[in-house]
């Protein structure tokens, strides 16, 4: 029997039993989804922990009040009660920092972004010192940064994300416009690279202001964070580190003894929280994708065992018009193998519609182990099928 014929008689085998074959490929469809779901989170936490570090540098340190990451609500409950990180604890570690390249402070909060008769309320407001666009790593594309000066005397300018320009501003220079940041005019002095998507989540929708602006308009009640270029990785980070741990250490009066009330956090932060969230979440995931291909498996074998009695008079027929057993064999593992790898072709669509990178090798492996799930517990029963006596199998009630 030629290959073509054998794969054409499978689908009409499928197909004339559709609601079958739909319930069959439900183990294989979770399994495989399962592995794209597991691929692509993994690829979107390496992205988000990736564009973290590159925003803030590899040499940047973090002080915050409650850590960068956190794995309980619990934690988060207790870092709660630590002190605000505030504009004194910047100006400390400006003035005390002797091996900071670099201090800076951000402080943000979704608001309201006004232009002409267009508006959003979702908008990143950041409220930035002059120093953070090196410190984050942003390059502006068109226009300037605020200066120290304007930094310093709350200048209502303002630096935008192109989601900004293109949703908002329209065509023409967006220099010189100006908008309304939950309710205060500013004009727009720069826009930066685009910085794309992470989860589906556009980096681009915020606007930022000189933090003196920004703790005019929106308040200080809120805590801040304080970034610091170390001027390098190594020992120099650790230095630093220790550095702004004594600072901020003597400005809580902390006895020796007693745990940090604070956070400072380096790339290696990320770099530890992405290695613990992919191995707890992928072991999970993995093992319940491979329990749903077993399963799988076992649905499909047991439907291909239905399906030869079903048809043993037709195996006779065929047997007794000089069909080989390993037609027989070759029929029936085909059938088998097509209805693994449809339910596989569904996983991987139910997988990828996850807002993320999704890897080519993921969708090649994805279908290669749905079809080698399809042809290992499709054996058996082609192998039955092709054991049949014709003249019994003739003699089979219809």
């Amino acid at each position: 029997m030629e290959l073509r014929e054998a794969f054409k008689l499978a689908l009409q085998s499928l197909w004339a039993n559709k609601m079958r074959s739909i319930l069959t490929l439900l183990g294989v469809v979770i399994g495989i989804s399962s592995v794209i779901t597991v691929v692509t989170l993994t690829n979107g936490a390496k992205q988000f922990v990736t564009t973290k570090i590159n925003s803030y540098g590899a040499s940047v340190v973090t002080v915050t009040k409650t850590p960068q990451t956190f794995m309980t609500i619990e934690e988060y409950l207790s870092f709660q009660k630590r002190k605000d990180v505030t504009v004194d604890d910047y100006k400390a570690i400006l003035d005390e920092c002797k091996s900071c390249v670099s201090v800076g402070a951000a402080r943000d909060s979704a608001g309201k972004v006004v232009y002409g008769t267009k508006s959003t309320t979702d908008t990143d407001i950041r409220g930035w010192t002059w120093t953070m666009p090196a410190l984050s790593n942003l390059n502006i594309e068109t226009g300037r940064s605020f200066t120290e000066s304007e930094d310093e005397h709350s200048a209502r300018v303002a630096v935008v994300g192109t989601d900004i320009v293109d949703n908002m501003l329209g065509s023409g220079d967006p220099l010189g416009k100006e908008i309304r940041v939950d309710g205060t005019p500013y004009t727009v002095i720069g826009v930066s690279e685009a910085q794309g998507k992470i989860m589906g989540q556009s980096m681009d929708n915020w606007v930022a202001i000189p933090l003196t602006a920004y703790l005019h308009s929106h308040g200080a009640h809120d805590s801040m964070t304080v970034y610091v270029d170390a001027g390098g990785g190594g020992e120099v980070l650790d230095g630093v580190s220790d550095q702004l741990r004594t600072i901020m250490r003597a400005r809580r009066h902390l006895a020796p003894d007693s745990p940090d009330a604070f956070s400072i956090d380096t790339s290696a932060t990320f770099q530890n929280f992405l290695g613990k969230i992919l191995d707890s979440f992928g072991a999970v995931v993995v093992a319940i994708a491979g329990i749903s291909l077993v399963i799988g498996g076992i649905v499909i074998m047991n439907i291909m065992l239905v399906s030869v009695t079903e048809r043993t008079r037709e195996i006779g027929v065929r047997k007794a018009l000089g069909a080989r057993r390993k037609d027989i064999l070759l029929q029936f593992l085909i059938e088998s193998a097509t209805m693994a790898l449809a339910g596989g072709v569904i996983g991987v669509i139910a997988g990828i519609a996850f807002p993320s990178t999704v890897e080519l090798w993921s969708i090649v492996v994805s279908l290669f182990v749905a079809t080698a799930v399809g042809l290992f517990f499709g054996v058996y029963p082609a192998y039955k099928a092709a054991q049949l006596d014709p003249i019994v199998a003739l003699r089979s009630e219809l």
